[in-house]
């Protein structure tokens, strides 16, 4: 079995908020609900050598100081310090939050045998990197803290900050928030809540099924995140029965612009301009598909976050850190993936994208509240953007983050900020061992594979 970081824990202490804070329950909303997001979202971010970290009182200092920012920070998000639950009430589906400031889970741990070369290319193994949140919440449902931060000091004097936060409670937006405010907390650059340019808000409320009850019309809003589809060459068994191997390829701003190029000579809706996220998703999915070697009549659906803050009438207030996110669904057969090239890839990305409108998104609440829908796993690649969140700034005194990624690398597809690098993407994402070698190859070559 693969080794992963060896690390020591120091102390693994409960951080409580540090007033008082209401004492009480908290519905959470049917997207909180979801049961493909009833997991943990895993954050790892590296600091590198942090010149006041250096000596043993100035490493106690600063792990006192983060200790304290945590509970500070956990009076304006008193919800993170509570427990996770199913509803009480007969029939209900939804969960909701105990608030009684039970309180995160703070790890301080150290490892002599790491070093932040190790950060500089993928993993060797999708767990590699396990020990730095070595708390893994694998069910929130049974009591266990939506939050978990572990500071972890390096080998070479670098450091690790390891984040767990419940995606049943946050979204990737409203995480981002709550780690820019905590860093900030800690730097002493905000004070507390008073400081707060835009507090918080809950109001989980709001993404919730109107009343009464509308009927919607299925026919005219399809889903076909939630539809499921033939396995056609044993799909959901090759991912979860071969190895997969962790690949990390950035794209600077001239290859971004690039596959831009590339896209609008190769679209069929002439002159057509695409963002980076369009062409970069369509390029990434093209070559993971090729290197898969899959039959070309086999479905394929790439499923990316589409923020929904400002797409829904009234907008969501600013502020609201719960889930404010809908899945955007491009979908066609392996053989018109590869055969007809990025452009119309691209073109597929971006009519996904703009679905998600008001009524696209009220359909979806309905549809997770009444039946429970969940996307299929058959054919689906997903794709989240974290290189837009914000992360590249969670400065908690120890200067801008120099590498940013998941805890563990796995066949969700993130897209990631590229330290001192504004416009690159990182891309990770984990394939089969057998597809590793051309992948690389395909998605380190676009012009290779752009009809």
């Amino acid at each position: 079995m693969a080794s992963s970081t060896q690390i020591q824990v120091k102390e693994a202490v409960y951080i409580t908020p540090s007033s008082p804070t209401p004492s009480h329950i908290l519905p959470l909303s049917s997207l909180d609900s979801q049961l493909f997001i009833r997991f943990t979202i895993e954050y790892l971010l590296i600091y590198n050598n942090p010149a006041r970290t250096k000596s043993a009182a100035d490493r106690n200092a600063f792990t006192s100081r983060i200790k304290a920012a945590l509970s500070a920070a956990l009076v304006p998000y008193y919800p993170l310090a509570g427990r996770v639950r199913a509803q009480q009430s007969s029939g209900a589906t939804n969960l909701e939050v105990v608030c009684k400031g039970q309180g995160a889970a703070f790890v301080e741990a150290v490892s002599d045998s790491t070093s932040i070369s190790e950060f500089h290319k993928a993993p060797r193994h999708s767990t590699q990197w396990r020990n730095l949140l070595s708390i893994h919440v694998e069910d929130l449902l049974r009591g266990s803290p939506p939050l978990v931060v572990q500071l972890t000091w390096l080998a070479d004097g670098a450091a690790a900050v390891g984040v767990g936060i419940s995606h049943c409670l946050c979204d990737g937006i409203g995480s981002a928030d709550f780690l820019n405010f905590f860093a900030s907390l800690t730097t002493g650059q905000c004070r507390g809540f008073t400081d707060l340019k835009v507090k918080p808000v809950w109001d989980r409320h709001l993404m919730n099924p109107a009343k009464p009850r509308r009927v919607m019309n299925r026919s005219v809003i399809p889903h076909p995140e939630f539809n499921r589809v033939q396995d056609l060459c044993g799909f959901v068994s090759r991912f979860a029965r071969e190895t997969l191997t962790p690949t990390s390829v950035i794209f600077d701003q001239k290859s971004l612009n690039g596959l831009k190029k590339l896209a609008s000579s190769t679209c069929p809706q002439k002159e057509m301009k695409f963002t980076s996220f369009e062409v970069l998703s369509a390029h990434v999915w093209r070559c993971w598909a090729m290197s898969l070697g899959l039959p070309s009549t086999q479905t394929l659906r790439l499923l990316f976050s589409v923020n929904v803050r400002n797409r829904i009438k009234p907008n969501l207030p600013e502020g609201f850190y719960g889930n404010g996110f809908v899945l955007g669904c491009a979908q066609i057969s392996v053989g018109e993936l590869t055969d007809k090239g990025i452009g119309w890839a691209s073109w597929l990305v971006r009519k996904a994208k703009e679905r998600v409108g008001d009524e696209y998104v009220k359909s979806v609440v309905e549809m997770v509240s009444e039946s429970s829908a969940c996307p299929d796993s058959v054919g689906v690649l997903i794709v989240s953007q974290w290189s837009r969140l914000g992360l590249e700034k969670v400065d908690f005194g120890m200067g801008k983050p120099v590498h940013i990624s998941p805890v563990l690398s796995d066949r969700y597809c993130l897209f990631l900020p590229v330290y001192e690098q504004r416009d690159a993407v990182k891309v990770m994402v984990a394939v089969p061992k057998s597809a590793a070698g051309k992948y690389e190859y395909l998605v380190k070559s676009p012009c290779s594979n752009s009809t």
